[in-house]
């Protein structure tokens, strides 16, 4: 009884790495894509005003 309850956590131990993995993987693509967003808006509000300036 006590081999079957170590091997239980070994297997859930291997099942759950994938998904923290997965879980890791997922956040960083989210925190590059929310970085590239925010400078792609920075870009274009800069642009917009610098185009409002110079029509003056």
């Amino acid at each position: 009884m006590k081999q079957e309850i170590s091997n239980k956590s070994f297997c859930d131990r291997h099942v759950a790495d994938p998904c923290k993995a997965f879980g890791r993987r997922c956040s960083r693509l989210v925190k590059e894509q929310r970085a590239r967003f925010y400078i792609l808006r920075r870009c274009v509000t800069m642009l917009v005003c610098w185009h409002e300036c110079g029509d003056i």
